[in-house]
């Protein structure tokens, strides 16, 4: 009897632990910071996990908020179905790129411009999973692509490889031209060598006095 009432007593504590730090049932998942060249296009990826199936009532909503930290600007909304807006910065710009069944909900922003600069949150509703991480990803536009260190080493060691490449190409064509001139002139020395040896023979031919 009292190891029931003890067993009794750690169930309803379990239960008791568990209300009070619930365990997320759906995450979300996305690129902390990315950089961008102004004028093109950058697809936003975000991907969730979930303990249940997905559901005919799955939501996804994109929001942005600006550098200066003002209102949050809604960008995309999802539901059974992608939605356009009907105003706003992101209106025309803002396409569904992602597949619920393969848990991908990401979209993809057309055209960025400098005032894009800030942070953009993705939140996934699965009910019942409706409480849950908020994925956000960090832009920056910039003029032009910043190469970063191991970038500029990479064109380093191939740019000096492709100069120890072509100096060795120039040794080599140079010793095989010097190496033909030898035997060229090789050859035009034997030339004339066996030119002047016949010039000789002939020389003491002509210059024995005939027998009578």
């Amino acid at each position: 009897m009292f190891g029931l009432t003890w067993l009794g007593a750690v169930l309803f504590l379990g239960v008791q632990l568990r209300a009070l730090w619930p365990v997320t049932a759906l995450e979300v998942y996305t690129s902390r910071e990315v950089d961008a060249v102004n004028g093109t296009n950058l697809r936003l990826k975000c991907t969730f996990s979930s303990s249940s199936p997905i559901s005919p009532q799955l939501s996804v909503t994109w929001n942005f908020q600006p550098e200066d930290l003002s209102s949050h600007e809604p960008v995309f909304y999802y539901l059974k179905e992608p939605y356009k807006l009907s105003a706003g910065r992101f209106k025309g710009r803002a396409t569904w790129d992602g597949n619920i069944e393969r848990y991908d909900v990401s979209i993809v922003i057309w055209n960025l411009q400098p005032t894009d600069n800030g942070t953009f949150t993705c939140q996934v509703k699965n009910p019942p999973d409706v409480d849950g991480t908020i994925g956000e990803v960090r832009l920056r536009v910039v003029q032009k692509v910043h190469f970063s260190e191991i970038h500029f080493l990479a064109i380093a060691i191939g740019s000096a490889c492709a100069l120890m490449i072509i100096v060795v190409t120039i040794v080599i064509i140079c010793r095989h031209h010097r190496k033909k001139q030898q035997e060229k002139t090789t050859e035009v020395s034997d030339t004339e060598l066996r030119e002047k040896e016949k010039l000789k023979i002939r020389e003491e031919k002509e210059a024995t006095p005939l027998e009578d």
